[in-house]
């Protein structure tokens, strides 16, 4: 067996023409090297070039414009080209020239012609005007490997641009979900405030008062609050008879002051002076607000009575003090009327904290919310019971 390989033999596909040549009838009108038109005919034809006999040699490598003719059902049908001389014989002046920047069009005319003509089929001009009339050429396909014809600079821009509107989608999702949640797992309170027990000083007569402690200060038991002062007529009206009544009593007794102490009835904070100092008040006024130290500040909270069944006694809730960034919690302790002679009136709900707050807050308003649904806290707590 002869095993020897044959290096003279060379491959189909490394031979065979790139486009099928055939003789049309045609005529090719170009300008030679002295500006005269020249005609010749088209020996051999092909969608990528063609062939004919030049009377004067062509510079090989030129690049050179034309017209193109043909004729079909008796009429003329012409095409400018433009071409590159590629070969050129001497000895009989065939000259090989390569198509350079066709149209679309007149490639799709040069197809239809030479297909026709290779399937024996009767060339008509209302075919080639169909032809023309067609999107003969598709879309190259994109290459995935290329970048899609980007710098490295802009596909940076493309993917920085796909992050931010992944990210803004992200959030206006989240926003949305939360919103969601908002609406139908949380009950709302409708109004909120820190409160507790407080103790009242009142004015024991009329007159003008001297604050000797300011906002905020811890007294214990007995100790003075304030000094006022009074008129002498004052402290005694209701017991003159009718001779200390005389005018000229009354005058000595109205020019004459006695003084006196506000003390503290029990070991407090000063919450609030509601009298400035050196102002008028009168016998019963509250003069200060006491807190007791013993007393722990609660929050007081009302709801809708839509939601009597998310306010009961025991549920937990989240509030938000004004001016205070935490979320703090607590147990709602009683809940009641705000009125008990209106059936329709509001939930008025007591709310202990977790957490003892400031006695600076109190007086501030609270923004309450009791979870009736799903969250982040439920879904932790299942999966832990579920050993995940």
């Amino acid at each position: 067996m002869n095993t020897a390989v044959n290096v003279n033999v060379v491959h189909e596909s490394e031979t065979q023409r790139q486009h099928a040549r055939v003789k049309i009838p045609a005529r090719l009108r170009y300008l030679n090297a002295n500006r005269e038109t020249v005609e010749v005919k088209v020996e051999d034809l092909s969608a990528g070039g063609l062939s004919f006999h030049a009377k004067q040699p062509l510079p090989v490598g030129e690049v050179m414009r034309g017209r193109l003719q043909f004729t079909v059902d008796n009429l003329g049908l012409s095409m400018d080209i433009e071409f590159q001389v590629r070969s050129h014989n001497a000895a009989d002046g065939r000259t090989g020239v390569q198509f350079q920047n066709l149209e679309p069009r007149d490639i799709a005319t040069l197809r239809h012609l030479i297909t026709s003509h290779l399937s024996g089929e009767l060339i008509s001009i209302g075919d080639v005007l169909s032809t023309l009339q067609r999107d003969n050429f598709t879309k190259a396909r994109k290459q995935k490997n290329d970048g899609g014809g980007l710098s490295p600079l802009g596909r940076l821009r493309a993917v920085t641009f796909s992050l931010g509107v992944f990210v803004v989608g992200v959030a206006a999702f989240a926003f949305i979900a939360k919103s969601v949640y908002g609406v139908y797992f949380v009950s709302h309170a409708e109004a909120g405030v820190v409160s507790v027990p407080t103790t009242q000083v009142t004015m024991p007569r009329d007159g003008t008062l001297q604050a000797l402690v300011e906002n905020g200060a811890e007294v214990v038991k007995g100790a003075p609050l304030a000094s006022f002062s009074t008129s002498m007529l004052d402290l005694l009206k209701g017991h003159l008879d009718n001779e200390q009544l005389e005018p000229a009593k009354v005058e000595e007794l109205f020019g004459k002051q006695m003084s006196g102490t506000l003390t503290s009835p029990c070991d407090c904070t000063v919450a609030r002076q509601l009298v400035d100092d050196g102002q008028y008040a009168a016998k019963g006024a509250v003069i200060f607000q006491l807190i007791p130290r013993t007393s722990t500040p609660t929050i007081d909270a009302r709801f809708s009575y839509r939601q009597f069944d998310d306010v009961k006694p025991g549920t937990r809730v989240n509030f938000q003090i004004a001016g205070d960034g935490e979320e703090r919690t607590g147990r709602i302790v009683s809940s009641a009327n705000l009125n008990s002679d209106d059936l329709s009136s509001d939930i008025r709900v007591q709310i202990k904290p977790d957490a003892p707050l400031p006695s600076q807050m109190v007086g501030l308003p609270a923004s309450v919310n009791a979870k009736r649904g799903p969250s982040l806290d439920w879904l932790i707590d299942s999966a832990m019971a579920h050993g995940l």
